[in-house]
């Protein structure tokens, strides 16, 4: 996005209301003219985890999915309170409803992760280019708390996201959302007013 490299993850958390599935609708908040999407790869957790290290850290991912971190950019940035921004009912479409395993995709690296608004690609980056692969993003997360069977760690959207383009192209009523990755499939949701 333009920023500096980061040292560690920015962690924030998102609410179990969040989450929809395929061909469920984002809801736009009355509350946010700035709504944007943001196409990730998701590690779904497999057992609980806490405090594993790096080198055990697959042994503990049930599999991949696909999200959709949808954020509220001018309230995200406005006080720099991301958690605000990124919890609105809706914003994290996330599906195929069945991981696909880590046997068949291993650490997650070398995929393809595109993001479509109106069959337009916005967002089409690798998750090679992760800063944090995913067996970093599994001990870091796990040693800050327990994670649990069904948790899900978003690893990092690539370039390409609405708010940073120009001219910037933000979620609208009638829109729809497409994020697709290799080997893991693809989710799309309409998106209306609220």
């Amino acid at each position: 996005m333009g920023g500096d490299e980061v040292a560690i993850p920015t962690i924030f958390g998102k609410f179990a209301a969040t989450v929809i599935g395929d061909g469920d609708a984002i809801v736009l908040p009355p509350e946010s003219s700035h709504v944007d999407a943001e196409a990730e790869l998701a590690v779904v957790i497999g057992k609980p985890a806490r405090r594993v290290s790096r080198e055990r850290a697959l042994s503990f991912v049930a599999g991949y999915t696909c999200a959709n971190d949808v954020s509220a950019r001018d309230i995200q940035y406005g006080d720099g309170q991301w958690f605000r921004g990124k919890n609105f009912a809706t914003f994290c479409p996330v599906g195929p409803d069945e991981p696909v395993p880590v046997s068949e995709l291993g650490d997650g690296s070398g995929l393809r992760v595109v993001q479509k608004l109106n069959g337009a690609v916005l967002q089409d980056g690798n998750t090679a280019d992760l800063i944090f692969d995913v067996p970093y993003l599994v001990a870091f997360a796990s040693a800050l708390f327990t994670l649990e069977p069904g948790d899900l760690i978003l690893t990092g959207t690539p370039a390409g996201v609405g708010v940073f383009r120009d001219p910037k192209r933000l979620l609208q009523p009638g829109d729809t959302v497409t994020i697709q990755i290799d080997g893991v499939g693809e989710i799309t949701n309409p998106v209306i007013a609220g």
